[in-house]
């Protein structure tokens, strides 16, 4: 008793705005690169750090804060869900999942939705998915296979990191889960040749693609759209399922709703979280009827899909079709990349290309000098700008999609006189 007592009273007395960094690190395990900044509080595109200095979020939680910061819908939404019910066991009907799953089918291809926590489970369940299909549909499959990409990212899970096609998340976390192989992205010869190589009779096949329509942790690199449609072909016709994984450019990231809107074909399982309640954590696995081959008992989430994040989640859809913020996306990310490219050509000793979809953007480094992303992003900190790296060579733009003309002008102006009092070379 005394013991918890003396907890408590430390706990009280801490005061966020006197941020102890030293503190923090004795007690939380460092699994990330932190920046030394502590975040106090935010409103729209704006943080606030435990000093008081303010920064323009180009980063939005790593494109997981749709709405920005403090937005009156999503403010509303979870304080009446906090009054009236917050958790209840999935053993249980659950109105609010079923309204965010019925506005989640009505607004996409999909049939049928599963809710969990976040985009690792989400694929986590879709690669459950594609295995009890596999094992329920097709011809004595013993050793079903799915392909991914290289460079791809899907989580770090022990499963979801084995689909992750960069050994640098698989270091030391060996032995890997079987049953994945990979290829390069926007390659169709190469996904022709694996599945050839790989389907010895009926023993072992591949069953499922898991790709990303654009890359995000891999450089924030678009699909192309005939390899998406013959990937699409290929598929079809060898009875393969095929994974979107939309956890970073769904949600209306893209300039629509759903990343796959952007290449003229329907995936049969897709993937969503991040954007989905704007930064209250969910997750979802959405499938179309033809592949939902789950029966009750094979999996499951305690708090998947409960009350108040689906009361989030469905403020934050509804706000984004209500307020029209898929056209600002467009606009704001049209001019994003026209202030880039600009950017680009202005200083060709520095950048190469501009690359994205609406408000997901990269913008790369040459890849024969010594500057880093990591260095850029440190420098835009200084100066009141978050960025996020998207590896070692791409600067990535992830702003709120409710980002106005103003703030993105304001963005690059700050990334320019970052890039001339550094003197970068």
């Amino acid at each position: 008793m005394i013991q918890s007592t003396a907890i408590n009273n430390s706990l009280t007395t801490l005061n966020i705005t006197e941020f102890d960094r030293d503190r923090f690190d004795q007690s939380v395990m460092q699994t990330y690169g932190r920046f030394p900044i502590a975040i106090d509080k935010g409103e729209g595109c704006r943080l606030w750090d435990t000093e008081g200095k303010e920064y323009l979020d180009f980063v939005a939680g790593i494109a997981t804060c749709t709405l920005g910061h403090a937005h009156p819908a999503l403010i509303k939404a979870v304080t009446e869900q906090i009054k009236k019910l917050h958790h209840v066991s999935n053993l249980y009907y659950i109105p609010e999942q079923g309204q965010l799953a019925e506005w989640l089918v009505n607004h996409s291809c999909m049939d049928k939705v599963f809710f969990c926590n976040s985009g690792a489970e989400a694929n986590e369940a879709a690669i459950k998915l594609v295995r009890k299909y596999a094992h329920t549909y097709l011809d004595k499959v013993e050793n079903p296979i799915i392909l991914t990409a290289k460079a791809s990212f899907h989580g770090r899970t022990l499963a979801t990191v084995t689909a992750t096609g960069q050994e640098k998340y698989q270091k030391g976390f060996g032995p890997l889960m079987p049953g994945f192989a990979y290829v390069p992205y926007n390659d169709i010869t190469a996904v022709e040749n694996a599945i050839t190589d790989l389907d010895e009779g009926t023993l072992s096949r591949v069953v499922g693609i898991m790709i990303e329509p654009l890359q995000g942790e891999g450089g924030v690199r678009p699909g192309d759209l005939e390899y998406f449609l013959k990937l699409r072909k290929i598929c079809d016709e060898n009875s393969i399922l095929l994974v979107f994984d939309e956890v970073q450019v769904g949600i209306g990231r893209s300039g629509k709703l759903w990343g796959y809107e952007n290449l003229g074909i329907e995936p049969d399982i897709l993937t969503s979280a991040k954007g989905l309640a704007g930064g209250i954590p969910i997750g979802a696995m959405l499938c179309k009827q033809s592949c939902a081959a789950f029966e009750p008992g094979n999996h499951a989430s305690t708090f998947g899909g409960n009350p108040f994040a689906c009361a989030a989640a469905l403020a934050v859809l509804q706000t984004l079709t209500e307020e029209n913020i898929l056209q600002n996306v467009q606009q704001r990310g049209e001019q994003l990349r026209v202030r880039l490219r600009a950017i680009a050509k202005k200083y060709p000793h520095l950048f190469t290309e501009v690359r994205g979809w609406g408000l997901i953007n990269g913008l790369e480094l040459r890849s024969d000098i010594d500057l880093t992303s990591i260095q850029v992003v440190k420098a835009a900190m200084d100066k009141g700008l978050l960025l996020a790296p998207a590896g070692a060579k791409v600067l990535r733009f992830v702003p709120p999609l409710v980002v106005s003309a103003v703030e993105i002008e304001q963005a690059v102006t700050i990334l320019e006189q970052v890039i001339i009092q550094n003197q970068f070379n």
